[in-house]
C-alpha cells in the first residue's frame, strides 16, 4: 500500500519554521562549542540539465582550511547514490590513505577531475585521482577481480596509475561468476511471486552468503594453489545443488583464477596490520562508504537491503580499526531522496515532477543504468541513520537539482494508521507503507546556485533550507553541493 502524503504549507516567500521545543537543542549547543577555526536568473528545464551534464573547472571563492581528523569517514544515509565518491575525492586531496570498508562492485561512485573529466569506480576507492593517495581495498569487501582488474585498466588508460599504490586485503572475500549466476537465478525465482529485492545482479548477496556460512574463498588463498582450488571446487557445490540448471565450469574457473594470482600477488596485503601501523605513525586515513544506512543489512528496510553493513560498524569490522580512533563521522544526504529497486520508500513523488527531477538530477545508477526512483528529503530516516552513525558533519548534495521548484517539501514525521507518530523508523514494512507521511512545506528560490561557490551567495531561500535541515539534525551541514564538479561545492560556516 503506497503511503498517503499530507502537507503543510508554509507562507510564500517565508521559511517554515518549527517549535523550538522541536529542535535538538542540546545537540546544537555542543556544535557551537565545537566550533571549529576558520545568481543567476532561473532558467528552463532544458538548461538545467544541461549545467548538471557539462560540468566546468572554476576557481573556488574562498580557500577551505585543511580538514583536520586523522582518521575520517564518509557514510552514505539515505539508500545509496548521495554523491559519496564526490566528498571522498575532494578530501582525498589531503588525506593519505583511502580505504573501502565493505560492499562490492555493486556500488558506483562517479567523480570528476579538475578538468571536468568524469570517471565512474565500482571497487576502486574514490581517491584515486589523488595520485599521492595509497587506495586501500579492505577485509569486509568481496572482490571480483575480474572486474577490478578492468577498472585498474581502464584508469591506466586514461592517464592514472595504482602502481604502487593499490592494497587489496588478504582477508577480503573473493567474489565469483558463480556468485552472479547464483544471484540472477534467485532473482528470477522470485520474479512470479512479486517479492523482486532488485539487486545489482553483481553476486554480493551470494557472495556475503559464502562469507557467513564459512566455505568463501578469500584473496590470500590465492597464494595457496592447491588449497585455493580445492575450496573452489567445494563452493561451486552450493550453486549445482541448489539449482537444477545451473552451469558453471568450475576447473575453468580454477585456472583463470590461478592465472590470476601472479597479477594480484604485489597488490595483497595484510591490511589490518597496515592500517593501524599508519595510525600510529600519525598519517592521514579516510574511509569511503559504500551503500548507505537505509540499505544496511541490519537497520535498513530488510530485506529491500544490500548484504552488508554500509554504517558505522561496518567500518570498524571491514578495516580492523577501533572506534576510539575514529575523529570524524560526515553523512552524505541529497536535498531530496532517491532509490533504486524494490522496497518502501514513504516520501516517493511519482508524475511528471518525479521525471523532471530525474533528468535534471541524471537519476540513473552508475553500476546498473536503471532510473532511480524520486521523493522529497525524508528527515525521520536522516535523523535515524544520524544516529545509528554518530554523525558529526554532513554532506548536502544536489541542492541545485531543486532550484527550479517554487516550494519544497520535507517529510518530518512517520503518522501510523491508529494516528500515533512513530519516533523513528519501524521495523515493520508493512506498518511503514501504511504511514501518512506528515510534511513541512519549505519555499524555495527560483535561481540557477550551480556557479556559486560561497555560502553567502546563495539565495536567501536556499540557506534557509539548508539552515533548516541543520537545526532539526543538530549536525553542522559543513559541504553544500550545488553541481557534479569537484569545485561545485559550498562550505557553509558553522552556525550561519
Amino acid at each position: 500500500m503506497q503511503a498517503q502524503l499530507t502537507r503543510t504549507a508554509a507562507p510564500s516567500g517565508a521559511p517554515c519554521t518549527r517549535a523550538a521545543s522541536c529542535r535538538p537543542q542540546a545537540a546544537l549547543a555542543r556544535l557551537q562549542a565545537a566550533r571549529p577555526a576558520p545568481s543567476t536568473r532561473s532558467a528552463p528545464l532544458a538548461r538545467r540539465q544541461a549545467l548538471r551534464s557539462a560540468p566546468r573547472c572554476q576557481a573556488t571563492a574562498a580557500a577551505e582550511p585543511a580538514f583536520e581528523p586523522q582518521v575520517c569517514v564518509v557514510l552514505g544515509t539515505q539508500w545509496g547514490d548521495e554523491g559519496k565518491g564526490k566528498l571522498v575525492d575532494i578530501l582525498a586531496q589531503q588525506y593519505e590513505i583511502v580505504a573501502r570498508a565493505q560492499g562490492g562492485a555493486n556500488a558506483g561512485h562517479t567523480i570528476y577531475d579538475e578538468q571536468g573529466n568524469k570517471y565512474k569506480l565500482h571497487l576502486i576507492p574514490s581517491g584515486v585521482l589523488n595520485p599521492k593517495a595509497t587506495c586501500v581495498v579492505g577485509n569486509g569487501v568481496v572482490v571480483h577481480l575480474p572486474s577490478l582488474f578492468d577498472e585498474i585498466r581502464g584508469m591506466k588508460e586514461r592517464g592514472v596509475t595504482l602502481d604502487g599504490r593499490l592494497l587489496i586485503s588478504d582477508r577480503a572475500h573473493l567474489l565469483f561468476d558463480l556468485h552472479k549466476e547464483i544471484d540472477g537465478a534467485r532473482e528470477a525465482e522470485l520474479a512470479g511471486t512479486g517479492k523482486q529485492i532488485g539487486t545489482t545482479k553483481r553476486g554480493i548477496g551470494p557472495a556475503y552468503s559464502s562469507k557467513a556460512t564459512r566455505n568463501g574463498v578469500r584473496v590470500g588463498d590465492l597464494q595457496r594453489p592447491e588449497q585455493f582450488a580445492d575450496k573452489l571446487r567445494k563452493l561451486s557445490q552450493d550453486g549445482f545443488k541448489r539449482f537444477d540448471d545451473f552451469e558453471y565450469d568450475v576447473e575453468a574457473d580454477i585456472k583463470r583464477y590461478q592465472d590470476m594470482a601472479s597479477t594480484v600477488a604485489p597488490f595483497i596485503s595484510d591490511t589490518v596490520h597496515q592500517i593501524n601501523e599508519w595510525y600510529d605513525q600519525g598519517r592521514k586515513i579516510l574511509i569511503e562508504g559504500a551503500n548507505a544506512t537505509m540499505l544496511d543489512i541490519d537497520f535498513g528496510t530488510y530485506p529491500y537491503v544490500t548484504s552488508s553493513n554500509p554504517s558505522i560498524g561496518g567500518v570498524l569490522t571491514g578495516l580492523g580499526i577501533a572506534p576510539n580512533k575514529l575523529g570524524a563521522v560526515i553523512g552524505v544526504a541529497k536535498a531530496y531522496t532517491t532509490r533504486v529497486g524494490a522496497g518502501p520508500y514513504p516520501t516517493e513523488i511519482f508524475g511528471e515532477l518525479a521525471d523532471e527531477l530525474r533528468e535534471i538530477g541524471a537519476e540513473y545508477g552508475t553500476t546498473t543504468g536503471r532510473p532511480r526512483r524520486i521523493g522529497w528529503l525524508d528527515m525521520v530516516a536522516l535523523k535515524y541513520a544520524a544516529r545509528i552513525n554518530g554523525l558529526t558533519h554532513i554532506n548536502l548534495t544536489k541542492l541545485d537539482v531543486l532550484s527550479e521548484l517554487p516550494e519544497i517539501k520535507v517529510g518530518v514525521a512517520y503518522k501510523a494508521p491508529d494516528g500515533t507518530l512513530l519516533p523513528s523508523v519501524p521495523e515493520d514494512l508493512d506498518l511503514l507503507e501504511q504511514c501518512e507521511v506528515v510534511y513541512e512545506t519549505l519555499p524555495g528560490w527560483k535561481q540557477d546556485i550551480s556557479k556559486v561557490r560561497r555560502w553567502e551567495d546563495l539565495p536567501e531561500n536556499a540557506r534557509k533550507y539548508v539552515q533548516w535541515i541543520e537545526d532539526q539534525m543538530g549536525v553542522h551541514c559543513k559541504w553544500i553541493g550545488v553541481g557534479p564538479g569537484r569545485d561545485a561545492v559550498v562550505v557553509k560556516p558553522l552556525g550561519r
